[in-house]
């Protein structure tokens, strides 16, 4: 396992791309379909969602709107972008509310993916599915998880339309409880079995995980303005400067908001976050705000002392005297920017040896 360059899933799949997993039977891949995560450390704590066991119908959970007149007022701006999201939607494409502001738009799903090419990738908030599909066009093998029944269903649904259902394993669990119960159990093998330890352990099989948490709704710009409100103007002017709306230079000049604190994070603290998921792997590709604060960005690489997955010894760092470094990269949709996607490892452009 490990990086792949100009590597398509699409017609591929890891032989026994789990076969190693922690505590897991080595068996070999009898069939062109991906294995369960069962038996590979993979699936602790969540559920699998199985296609064929899969009896609800999508289209009874959500409604596929044809036209604007069918769209609720408070989702006719997202409805008007429907195709930026999925330009198959009116295959069939679903949505639940949350995934109508929170979905990835294609494009940018798309260069995120190419950026990310792996044997192994999670995607530990997939919502509706739009970052998972564009991952199983890049990477060997995905991991969608999501702790909603009704999101993962709908991922499904969508990855079917695209044809890539087959690529991605649909996990139903809560990211953090499985970060927990997966580090235990790898750490567990390792302490009752010595000789797998240090350098001889084998590697565990997720090489990155892509996390886009919740960000608070589209409620959570407002909550920034709600913040600034509690602060000086002189401290307002620090925080958006002159700056064209956003702080650190990021914007399209015609808006203005404060910075995204990764505190605002939800489920938990942003950083607090990305330190567990480093503990899980280098290779972390974190989709934030395009307003977050550059310098909490930056500070994750100080805060984090992570161990490598095949070792007990920190990350080490990048030939000669530079220290890790992340990878900031802007997400723009025509004149607008959307997001930012930070790299951290091997994802990072010059730290391939890393990944």
């Amino acid at each position: 396992m490990g990086k792949r360059k100009n590597y398509s899933g699409l017609s591929h799949f890891a032989k026994q791309a789990f076969s190693e997993g922690v505590g897991g039977d080595h068996k070999k891949e009898t069939s062109r379909k991906p294995e369960s995560l069962a038996g590979t450390g993979i699936g602790t704590g969540g559920a699998l969602f199985d296609a064929q066991k899969q009896s609800l119908d999508a289209f009874a959970l959500v409604p596929h709107y044809k036209s604007a007149s069918e769209v609720p007022t408070h989702l006719q701006k997202y409805f008007s972008q429907r195709h930026r999201y999925f330009s198959l939607y009116d295959q069939g494409c679903l949505l639940d509310e949350e995934g109508w502001y929170s979905v990835t738009p294609e494009r940018i799903a798309s260069q995120i993916a190419e950026r990310c090419r792996c044997d192994v990738i999670l995607d530990a908030f997939c919502g509706v599915g739009g970052n998972a599909i564009a991952f199983a066009k890049t990477c060997h093998r995905v991991i969608a998880m999501d702790n909603s029944p009704t999101r993962l269903a709908l991922a499904r649904h969508n990855a079917t339309v695209y044809g890539v259902a087959d690529r991605i394993e649909f996990v139903l669990a809560d990211y953090i409880a499985f970060a927990h119960s997966y580090l235990d159990r790898w750490e567990a093998t390792t302490t009752s079995h010595p000789i797998n330890s240090g350098n001889n352990a084998k590697r565990r099989p997720i090489d990155v995980v892509f996390l886009s948490p919740p960000w608070g709704g589209p409620e959570y710009i407002s909550r920034q303005l709600h913040d600034a409100n509690d602060i000086s103007d002189a401290d307002a002017t620090a925080v958006d400067g002159s700056t064209n709306g956003f702080a650190n230079g990021y914007g399209n000049g015609t808006e203005s908001h404060p910075e995204f604190s990764l505190s605002y994070m939800q489920p938990i603290h942003g950083a607090d976050l990305f330190q567990l998921t480093r503990r899980i792997t280098n290779n972390v590709a974190y989709f934030l705000p395009r307003n977050t604060n550059l310098e909490e960005i930056s500070a994750l690489i100080n805060l984090s002392m992570s161990t490598c997955p095949s070792s007990s010894v920190p990350v080490p760092a990048p030939a000669g005297d530079s220290t890790e470094m992340v990878e900031v990269e802007e997400q723009w949709m025509g004149s607008k920017l959307k997001a930012l996607t930070c790299y951290f490892g091997g994802l990072a452009a010059g730290q391939e040896h890393l990944f």
